[in-house]
């Protein structure tokens, strides 16, 4: 388990961009935190740091955002607004999950049931109004 403190957004982005050098096709990552903790500032540097230069939001009423101008394409899920677990699953997630790119869930504590075994668990932590603590497992 490794923790990184994070002292604002961009801190945040600049360690997902780290992160990203070591992601390979087939990862996923599940993540769990509050609103605002820095989950999509997490994933906009881990998009960029892939190398895409796509705009990165949050697909909270989206569901999915796939950017694939990287080096590896990486599939953004956002579980919040999701109703039950048969809404989950009728995004057709094992093809994600088991396919060529990176899967990132936002909110995948509610519904860890889905989740694979081999998933990454990183959660962040609000601190303080500008600090996070980013564990990940």
């Amino acid at each position: 388990m490794a923790t990184f403190i994070s002292n604002s957004p961009d801190e945040t982005e600049s360690f997902g961009r780290r992160f990203a050098e070591n992601v390979k096709s087939g990862d996923v990552l599940a993540l769990t935190g509050d609103l605002g903790a820095g989950k999509t500032q997490f994933v906009k540097g881990l998009v960029a740091g892939l190398g895409d230069r796509g705009v990165v939001t949050s697909p909270t009423f989206t569901l999915i955002h796939e950017y694939s101008g990287g080096r590896l394409p990486v599939y953004h899920f956002d579980f919040l607004r999701l109703e039950d677990q048969q809404a989950a699953e009728r995004l057709g997630l094992d093809e994600y999950f088991f396919g060529n790119g990176v899967s990132v869930i936002e909110w995948a504590d509610r519904f860890r049931e889905l989740i694979p075994e081999n998933a990454r668990w990183i959660s962040f932590e609000t601190k303080a109004e500008d600090k996070r603590a980013i564990i990940s497992k």
